[in-house]
């Protein structure tokens, strides 16, 4: 049954909408879908904040770490959302008349 295990770890990494936003506590997948981002992107900025979650336990966030993963995805935007630059060519080169000899 390798097949229904994956399943369950497809759903478990796909954003949910919650039943109230503004509740005091939601998952991981509740939170990606009210901050417009992946479940992964949520276990990293918790992970890079130090809010940690004990082994075996579900992840569940409050309002301030909410908050708190708000601002920080506000003031250091992730570098897939960076704006890159063009390649730079020379370009054309202006047209000179020929001088004459």
């Amino acid at each position: 049954m390798p097949g229904d295990r994956s399943e369950r770890y497809r759903k478990y990494e796909m954003p949910q909408e919650p039943k109230d936003p503004n509740a005091e506590f939601l998952t991981v997948q509740e939170t990606a879908f009210v901050l417009h981002c992946s479940v992964k992107t949520v276990h990293r900025r918790l992970d890079a904040l130090g809010i940690k979650s004990k082994p075996g336990k579900r992840v569940i966030t409050t309002k301030a770490q909410r908050q708190a993963l708000h601002d920080d995805s506000l003031a250091r935007p992730e570098k897939a959302t960076a704006l890159r630059r063009g390649r730079r060519g020379n370009g054309r080169k202006p047209l000179v008349a020929p001088i004459a000899a």
